[in-house]
């Protein structure tokens, strides 16, 4: 199975959520062998992950689809398997950060760290985005940022800050990194789980909202359609196959919302 997700080239993310599900499932069923699985057993397992595992419904989402990629990919099995009933996901609004952009991005005094996160916020980034950038995506003659490999192998351009450009050069001068933009101690791009606790550390100084540095992300999106910019710009710079994702933010957006007269206010008093 490992073998042939990494042949249709699935990210090291989704290799690695479908075989722990697989393996959840091996592992339960210890010398019973998974090919004598009927449709029934397998929406008894997924209903077993609900109620007595305590998954939420985005993980029996990704076990549902562990199973399908290893029955009709791995076994060449018809596609069976596809109308088996999926939870339905919770609408929850991402979490956004206002004016706390600011004091965030000003508490962190480590300039590499600060960097990191004014890049995240400046360009909508996703944490893998911002240690997976090298020096040569960062094209201050055209002030763009290129982003290669991004969510779904997709690339795109974004604008670059001046004020983040003047922020890089303090940097790179403090730090010199030789490929990636931000490198680790020894070498090789930053960690992920490091940007996320510089995030953390610095979110507890300034607010009490939860979120990671996907906050950023969402915030900049936010941003951007409170300052009137076209829902689909919005869409290309944050990579959104679908308008429809984008259209998350328009629940968000304090301008969106403030058009809107409560019909209370209408009544003639």
């Amino acid at each position: 199975m490992r073998n042939k997700l990494i042949a249709k080239g699935y990210s090291k993310n989704t290799i690695r959520n479908y075989l722990y599900e697989l393996n959840l499932l091996l592992r339960l069923l210890k010398e019973r062998s998974v090919n004598h699985l009927s449709k029934d057993h397998i929406q008894s397992y997924l209903l077993w992950l609900l109620q007595h595992h305590g998954c939420s419904e985005t993980k029996v989402h990704t076990a549902v689809n562990a199973i399908k990629f290893y029955f009709e990919k791995v076994m060449g099995r018809d596609k069976e398997f596809y109308d088996l009933p999926r939870p339905k996901k919770p609408f929850k609004l991402p979490a956004i950060l206002a004016e706390e952009v600011m004091d965030l991005i000003k508490n962190i005094e480590n300039i590499k760290h600060r960097t990191m996160i004014m890049t995240g916020y400046s360009a909508g980034l996703r944490v893998s985005e911002i240690v997976g950038l090298k020096l040569k995506n960062i094209d201050s003659k055209r002030m763009m940022i290129h982003i290669q490999g991004a969510k779904g192998k997709k690339d795109r351009m974004v604008p670059l800050s001046k004020i983040l450009l003047e922020s890089l050069r303090s940097y790179f001068l403090l730090y010199t990194p030789k490929e990636y933009l931000f490198e680790g101690q020894f070498g090789g791009a930053y960690s992920t789980r490091s940007v996320q606790e510089v995030m953390q550390l610095a979110k507890q100084k300034v607010t009490n909202k939860t979120g990671s540095v996907h906050m950023l992300r969402h915030s900049y999106a936010t941003h951007l359609m409170e300052a009137g910019t076209d829902i689909r710009i919005i869409q290309a710079l944050l990579g959104h196959n679908s308008i429809r994702t984008t259209m998350l933010y328009t629940h968000v957006s304090k301008l969106a919302i403030e058009k809107v007269e409560s019909p209370l206010d209408k009544l003639k008093w």
